[in-house]
């Protein structure tokens, strides 16, 4: 499944001569917004349906519409009722199926926030959402009807909120549109939020590929004050009356900085065209997070920003895996004998999908990592030479280790920006990555 997405992109890609689909044809220059809940336990999922509403202008891509570059643990469909077409297709992942693999889903059913969006219709469409377990068979699954001429989708008005440019690199339509939404700013802090919010365009522009691909992204910062300064620490006892509920402490992981408020999010961001979410969380303490297509989440204030906030965009943009690993979890989200959907790891099920044509002829698989690889490269890394630095970052193989587990997954290098903050650079299997993403939303 996950090959034949990468081809079909991969022609639309290749071969602009070919008739595709216009999205005129379809859609409105407006966005509809698709509220969900995401409901169950690690072995059985629902969805369901919440509210529509229309909000601004599409943000989003025009062309690639029914072909998502990357499976995703998720996908959204927006269907032909009359033809079975897809009109328009995005996949994601979810903070519900990364709760799943936890131990507190083998005796607790949650509920979750979802919020998504996809081009408003000129017709009645039938919309598809679905989830996809470990092994990439479906686990959940709703279709229902939406009617554009609907007297209940509500349309969203302006909330007042103050927004500013950031960093324009080109027209709406021709980039790829980035809101940072604050959290946890004070009234008096407002001008405190727009320094940060410059932090992401400074972080992106620093690291390739985006700094050559500047010119292909929009960041817009939006302000809304929130009652109590700072970040919700759980474990210290100190929660925060803050504008969209944000925490550490999230699966009782101290540095996972997230909110499941995902309603409240969207609603703060307004008519506001957007693509992808940063929540700038107004803190020093160190964490983050970052979901595909869904959102990334950051403290402000931190000495490791930089490397942080790339990493967790890596997630939230590129679709890119954590390339780490700490021990075996409750339920591997990798199983043996399924092929992960992220480009940058692989458990060997399909390799050939992956980086196998990046390899040196010869590379064994799998590859032994060097001397200068061990549990304390973190320490040591600054200490490396340039040349070190390089191999580790470079030398392209299959290493064992990655996805969180320490057997069975591998990934491209021995030290990557996915892998550790102290490596500044992304390895090519990555970069090559983002850069296919890129390409995706723009061409």
């Amino acid at each position: 499944m996950k090959r034949f997405l990468l081809t079909a992109a991969a022609l639309l890609l290749a071969l602009p001569g070919l008739r595709a689909q216009a999205f005129d044809d379809d859609f409105e220059n407006a966005t509809l917004r698709l509220d969900y809940v995401f409901c169950g336990d690690n072995a059985h999922q629902a969805i369901y349906f919440q509210q529509a509403l229309r909000t601004s202008a599409w943000a989003g891509r025009r062309n690639n519409l029914s072909a998502p570059l990357l499976e995703g643990n998720g996908q959204i469909r927006v269907l032909d009722p009359e033809t079975g077409r897809c009109l328009y297709a995005n996949s994601f992942s979810t903070l519900f199926q990364e709760w799943q693999v936890e131990e507190e889903a083998t005796r607790l059913q949650k509920a979750f926030e979802n919020c998504f969006q996809v081009p408003f219709p000129k017709r009645p469409v039938d919309i598809e959402v679905f989830l996809l377990d470990t092994h990439r068979n479906r686990s959940s699954y709703l279709k229902h009807r939406v009617d554009p001429s609907d007297i209940l989708i509500r349309k969203v008005a302006d909330n007042g909120h103050s927004a500013s440019v950031i960093w324009q690199g080109g027209p709406l339509e021709e980039t790829i549109d980035i809101v940072v939404v604050s959290e946890g700013y004070t009234a008096a802090e407002k001008a405190k939020f727009y320094s940060d919010a410059e932090h992401v365009a400074t972080a992106l522009f620093r690291h390739e590929p985006f700094a050559s691909h500047r010119n292909k992204f929009s960041i817009r910062a939006i302000f809304a004050p929130s009652q109590d300064s700072g970040a919700s620490v759980p474990r210290r006892g100190d929660w925060k009356r803050s504008v969209v509920d944000s925490h550490f402490d999230t699966f009782y992981s101290n540095r996972y900085l997230t909110t499941s408020a995902q309603q409240k999010v969207y609603d703060l961001i307004g008519t506001v065209p957007f693509e992808h979410i940063v929540v700038m969380v107004n803190t020093p303490i160190y964490g983050g997070g970052g979901i595909y297509n869904s959102l990334t989440i950051m403290n402000s204030d931190h000495p490791t920003f930089n490397a942080v906030m790339v990493h967790e965009f890596g997630h939230a943009f590129g679709g890119l895996a954590d390339e780490y690993a700490y021990g075996e979890q409750v339920e591997t989200p990798y199983p043996a004998d399924t092929e992960p959907w992220e480009p940058n790891i692989t458990t060997l099920h399909d390799f050939a999908a992956k980086w196998q044509d990046m390899l040196p002829a010869g590379t064994p698989i799998p590859t032994q990592p060097d001397d200068l690889d061990s549990p304390f490269v973190s320490r040591l890394w600054p200490t490396f030479t340039q040349e070190q630095k390089d191999l580790l970052n470079l030398k392209l193989g299959v290493y064992e280790g990655a996805g969180y587990q320490t057997k069975g997954v591998y990934r491209p290098v021995q030290e990557c920006r996915m892998r550790i903050n102290e490596c500044d650079e992304f390895c090519p299997v990555c970069t090559r990555a983002i850069i296919r993403m890129i390409e995706y939303y723009t061409r």
